[in-house]
C-alpha cells in the first residue's frame, strides 16, 4: 500500500465505538470536492429522515407514515398509544416464546414444540432466514426452523419431508401483511393439508402474524390459533425484521433479541448525527451516490467474509433493489433509478466471479464486511497460520487486487457477528437506503413494481380458467382458444398456459407439432 494510501485510510476511517464497527472508504475513489459539493444534498436527507422518524408521511403513494426505528425505540413514536402497542407486542413475544419452551404453550398430542415452520415470503422470510442463519447453532438452539418461502408445490414438499413425523411439535407461524399474498396462502394451504394428512389440527398448531382485521387474522379467529401477533401499515416486509416478524421466529430459537434490538437502536441513534464523515448510514449512501452516479449505473456487490453472513446479500437485495428500484421519482419523472445488489461470501467468490471483478466489466463497487474474531478452531494450518488468518489475508488481498486494478470498494469491520451485530448491521442499510432515496428523489417505501407483477400473475390465472373451460374432446390450437374466450392477442400466453396445464394432467396435448399447430383437449 502506498503513502498516500495510508494517508487516505486515516483521514477517511469513520469508526463508531458505540457499535464496535468502522467503515473504511478510502478505497472509492471520490473527488476532493465530492462532500463539500454533496453538503446541501445531504443536509435534505437528514432533514427528511428527522421528519419521518417524527412521524411525516414518507411513504406518499400510499400515504403511509413510515416506522420501522420506532420498532427499537417505542419512545419516538408519534403517539404514547403506539408506543405502548409496540411495547406490548415486544413483551407478548417474548412471553410466548418463554411459554413455548417452558411447555405452557404446548401441541394438543403432549409434550413441547421443538420445530418452528415458517410461512412466509419477501421481508416475512428473507429476515428472519437471515438472523436465524447468522445466530442459530443446532446444537444449541431451542427451536429448529423451517421456512416455506415459495409457492413452488415440489420445494414445499422437499421442505416438509423432514418434518415427517414431527410435525406434532412442530409450531407454524404464518406470517402475511394482508393476509392475501399468494404464495405465503399457498404455502400455508400446502403446510395445513400435510398436518391434517398426520391427523393433526393445523389451528393447534399455528400462530399468526398479520395486521389486524386480515383475511389472515379472521382467519385465525375463526379457527382459534395459538396466538395472533401485529403487523402495522407502517412497516413495509423488508424492514420489519425488528418487528413480530422476525422477533418471533428468533425468540423461539432462542436467540437475544433484546440484544438485536440493542445493537439496531445503537445503530440508530449513531447514523442521526449529522456529521456525515462520522456517520457510516450517511457515507454508505453518499460513496453509494458518488460510485453510480446517482443513476445506478454500477452494481454493489456485497461479500462478507464469514460464512454465517452468507445470506446477508440476498436479504440485502430486496430491502435494497425493491426500495431503490423505481420507475418515477417523487414529481412523477420517469428516471428508472435502482441499485443491483449481488454476492454471496468470501473467500469462495475468489473462485467464482473475483476474477470478472478484477479484470472484467468495471460495472461495480464492493461492499466487502470483515469479522475480527475467527471463531472456531485455532489450529495452526501452517507455521503461525490459523484458517481465520488465511481468510482474513483473503479479504485484504481481493481488496488490494480490486484497487490495483481501479476497482472501487468500501470495507464494514465489525469485532464478531453476534446479535448485537446483527440488529446494528440491519439498521445500517435500512437508514442508509433511506438516506440515498432522498437524494436521488425516490420514495424508498413503496413497491409499485411487485404490485404490477401480483396483478399481472392474477391476469394470467383468469385467463388460465378460461382457456382450462374452453377445451374439449376435439383439439383445438391455442390461438383457436385464445379466440374462443375472446382473447386472441393473448394467444402466445394462452399456448403457455396449456402447455403447463397439459404437462401437469390438467390438458392433454392431442395433436404435436409447434406453438402454431399443437392441439389441446381436455384430459
Amino acid at each position: 500500500m502506498s503513502k498516500d494510501a495510508w494517508s487516505r485510510f486515516q483521514q477517511h476511517l469513520c469508526s463508531v465505538p458505540s457499535l464496535g464497527l468502522t467503515l473504511d472508504i478510502s478505497r472509492m475513489a471520490f473527488p476532493d470536492d465530492f462532500f463539500a459539493r454533496m453538503a446541501p444534498a445531504m443536509t435534505r436527507a437528514y432533514e427528511a429522515m428527522e421528519a419521518l422518524e417524527a412521524g411525516a408521511v414518507a411513504n406518499p403513494d400510499e400515504q403511509r407514515r413510515v416506522g420501522h426505528y420506532w420498532l427499537r425505540a417505542p419512545r419516538r413514536a408519534p403517539e404514547p398509544a403506539l408506543a405502548a402497542e409496540i411495547e406490548s407486542t415486544l413483551s407478548r413475544v417474548k412471553a410466548f416464546a418463554a411459554d413455548v419452551h417452558a411447555g405452557r404453550v404446548a401441541p394438543p398430542g403432549g409434550g413441547r414444540f421443538e420445530r418452528v415452520l415458517l410461512v412466509g415470503i419477501g421481508g416475512s422470510a428473507l429476515g428472519p432466514q437471515f438472523v436465524a442463519d447468522a445466530l442459530g447453532d443446532p446444537a444449541t438452539d431451542r427451536m429448529a426452523m423451517t421456512t416455506l418461502d415459495n409457492t413452488d408445490p415440489e420445494g414445499i414438499a422437499r421442505a416438509l419431508k423432514p418434518l415427517a413425523g414431527a410435525l406434532g411439535r412442530t409450531l407454524a407461524i404464518v406470517v402475511s401483511k394482508s393476509g392475501g399474498t399468494p404464495e405465503t396462502r399457498n404455502g400455508m394451504l400446502l403446510a395445513a393439508e400435510a398436518y391434517r394428512a398426520a391427523g393433526l389440527d393445523f389451528a393447534r398448531h399455528a400462530a399468526a402474524i398479520t395486521m389486524s382485521g386480515s383475511s389472515l387474522d379472521k382467519q385465525a379467529v375463526s379457527q382459534q390459533w395459538i396466538a395472533r401477533f401485529p403487523m402495522w401499515d407502517w412497516v413495509g416486509g423488508r424492514t420489519s425484521e425488528t418487528s413480530a416478524v422476525g422477533l418471533l421466529p428468533a425468540a423461539l430459537q432462542g436467540i437475544d433479541i433484546d440484544a438485536l434490538l440493542a445493537g439496531a437502536a445503537a445503530c440508530d441513534e449513531a447514523t442521526r448525527a449529522r456529521d456525515t464523515a462520522r456517520n457510516p448510514a450517511a457515507l454508505m449512501a453518499l460513496l453509494w451516490h458518488h460510485a453510480t452516479g446517482g443513476a445506478g449505473r454500477k452494481d454493489m456487490v456485497v461479500l462478507p467474509y464469514k460464512d454465517r453472513l452468507i445470506l446477508f446479500s440476498r436479504y440485502l437485495q430486496q430491502l435494497v433493489m425493491e426500495s431503490l428500484g423505481k420507475r418515477l421519482d417523487l414529481q412523477g419523472r420517469v428516471v428508472e433509478q435502482g441499485l443491483s445488489v449481488y454476492g454471496n461470501k468470501g473467500s469462495t467468490d475468489q473462485h467464482a466471479y473475483v476474477q470478472q471483478l478484477r479484470d472484467g466489466v468495471n460495472n461495480f463497487f464492493a461492499v466487502l464486511l470483515r469479522v475480527l474474531e475467527s471463531g472456531g478452531s485455532g489450529l495452526e494450518v501452517d507455521p503461525g497460520v490459523t484458517a481465520g488468518d488465511y481468510l482474513h489475508g483473503f479479504l485484504l488481498g481481493t481488496r488490494e487486487a480490486l484497487a490495483g486494478n481501479g476497482r472501487e470498494s468500501m470495507t464494514i469491520t465489525v469485532r464478531r457477528v453476534d446479535a448485537r451485530t446483527v440488529g446494528a448491521l440491519i439498521a445500517l442499510f435500512e437508514r442508509a437506503v433511506g438516506f440515498y432515496a432522498t437524494l436521488v428523489g425516490i420514495n424508498a417505501y413503496h413497491q409499485p413494481g411487485v404490485e404490477a407483477g401480483k396483478a399481472a400473475a392474477a391476469a394470467v390465472l383468469e385467463l388460465q380458467a378460461k382457456a382450462r373451460a374452453a377445451l374439449g374432446s376435439e383439439p383445438r390450437t391455442a390461438a383457436a382458444v385464445a379466440a374462443v374466450i375472446g382473447r386472441p392477442e393473448a394467444a402466445e400466453t394462452v399456448y403457455l398456459v396449456l402447455e403447463h396445464l397439459a404437462a401437469n394432467g390438467k390438458a392433454r396435448i392431442a395433436t404435436p407439432g409447434g406453438p402454431g399447430e399443437a392441439g389441446f383437449a381436455a384430459p
